[in-house]
């Protein structure tokens, strides 16, 4: 079920986005009395889901068309036909007279028309290959800026956790940190909101090569080991935790007939140490009982003012049935407020921050410094964002950056991409000289057939993953 409801979310936001993508190409074309052939959501190779096109004022629907199945002579050509593909790999809008991956070469070989693209001068013509990826961004920051305006922000401030420290796990430890450090700065910038991602941010992708804790009431510096670094973006990596908060453990509900209840434990008890091994906080009390299961044992607590022994047996799982208080209990998290004129421009920055750490990290992918078999994914990695439940500020969230995502890579300068095609139209609006038709259609060919490559080597390495490569 959980997996029906990630990949419905999927769909769904990429229906969304593809529409306005889409949208943006067809509303302009239409503005330039460009003629508008077709709008697809999804692809249709040899058949669609649904067809429609309005002819003489009636709406005419075909369900399970054909390719060739077409619509009757219509007297006015400039309307246009909608359909659902089967594909649900993207979308497109077929404008006449424009090199595509379609590969119409009847009609690029036939007499150029007033209504077709290729006849436009350069600057409308850049105009309608830049809007879809215009949208996609406009998009992207307008719903970061409406989710801060909505949900507000809120963020647990490092100074909460460093009451306790941290608890390292194994990544935190391979990178120097210890349980018990108090984090304070990435190179140069403080670390002021509690979130271990951020370890990937500043190290791997912004290039910070020190890590600053405070240790044993003295401050120190540790410097990574840069192979060490390069691993945080390993895809095995990517959802595995560097560090964590630590809580002190304090029983927040007995289970009902479990040896905590037998023993006489009780809510509000505070746990100090089992056997005579000092256990403060929940990790280390979890990873003494998890070893000891069956074994008889004097645990210490604070009730009140006092300080009592208490015998009991760990269950043969290795439990005792105490469920913990959570952070609540121990940290203030803080809530930013925004009101709309401040979300917006809230929003555009952070989407900015986000398509900025995709810059930085292609910019490592080519030079060498990340692996791309670590770091690519396809649908699969886009569909474990969403996660197994529907919650919609996480959809709307994930969305903006999936938009944001969509935008940035339709903008690269790949033939077949908007981005390639924007490239061609720069040069004849600097230079004046158009590049052949044969020219283009060469690229888009070759640029097709990488990103077709691209598309079943990204997948792909989704699939060996799901196998446990």
């Amino acid at each position: 079920m959980g997996t029906l409801i990630m990949v419905g979310q999927l769909i769904l936001s990429l229906s969304i986005l593809i529409i306005l993508h889409e949208w943006g190409h067809y509303s302009t074309a239409k503005w330039f009395k460009t003629r508008v052939e077709k709008f697809y959501l999804f692809f249709n190779p040899y058949f669609s889901l649904i067809k429609a096109k309005k002819i003489d004022g009636k709406w005419n629907v075909k369900t399970f068309a054909k390719a060739d199945d077409d619509f009757p002579e219509d007297k006015d050509p400039d309307n246009t036909t909608y359909g659902i593909g089967w594909l649900p790999l993207g979308g497109y809008v077929k404008i006449s007279g424009m090199i595509d991956e379609s590969m119409d070469k009847e009609q690029m070989e036939a007499e150029p028309q007033p209504w077709e693209f290729r006849t436009k001068p350069a600057w409308q013509r850049l105009i309608i290959m830049l809007a879809g990826v215009f949208i996609n961004f406009v998009l992207g920051f307008l719903l970061m800026g409406f989710m801060l305006w909505y949900y507000g922000e809120e963020y647990l401030p490092t100074a909460e956790v460093n009451q306790y420290g941290i608890y390292a796990d194994s990544l935190g430890q391979e990178l120097g940190l210890k349980t018990g450090d108090k984090i304070l700065k990435f190179g140069d910038k403080s670390f002021d909101k509690f979130n271990d991602r951020l370890a990937i941010l500043e190290l791997v992708l912004n290039g910070s090569e020190t890590i600053t804790v405070e240790r044993d009431g003295k401050e120190e510096v540790i410097r990574p080991n840069a192979d060490i670094i390069k691993s945080l973006a390993a895809h095995k990596n990517q959802a595995h935790p560097i560090f964590s908060f630590r809580l002190p453990f304090v029983a927040g509900q007995i289970l009902k007939d479990s040896p905590a209840k037998s023993a006489g434990i009780e809510v509000d008890d505070k746990f100090l140490g089992v056997d005579g091994v000092e256990t403060p906080f929940f990790r280390d009390f979890l990873a003494y009982v998890t070893e000891h299961p069956g074994k008889d044992v004097s645990i210490k607590v604070q009730r009140g003012n006092d300080v009592i022994d208490i015998p009991a047996k760990i269950g043969e799982d290795g439990k005792l049935g105490i469920a913990p208080y959570g952070p609540d209990k121990f940290f203030e998290f803080e809530k930013v407020k925004y009101s709309l004129a401040q979300a917006l421009p809230a929003g555009v920055k952070k989407g900015w921050g986000f398509i900025d750490s995709q810059i930085k990290g292609f910019g490592k992918m080519f030079s060498g410094k990340i692996k791309a078999t670590e770091s690519l994914g396809g649908f699969g990695a886009f569909a474990k964002m969403y996660g197994t439940v529907w919650d919609w500020e996480r959809f709307w969230r994930v969305t903006a950056i999936v938009s944001l995502l969509l935008g940035f890579i339709n903008l690269l300068p790949i033939p077949a991409l908007d981005g390639g095609y924007a490239l061609f139209l720069i040069f004849e609006v600097v230079t004046g000289i158009k590049p052949s038709d044969k020219f283009v259609e060469t690229a888009v060919t070759i640029g097709f057939f990488l990103l077709m490559g691209l598309f079943v080597f990204s997948n792909g390495l989704d699939v060996w993953r799901a196998f446990g490569h």
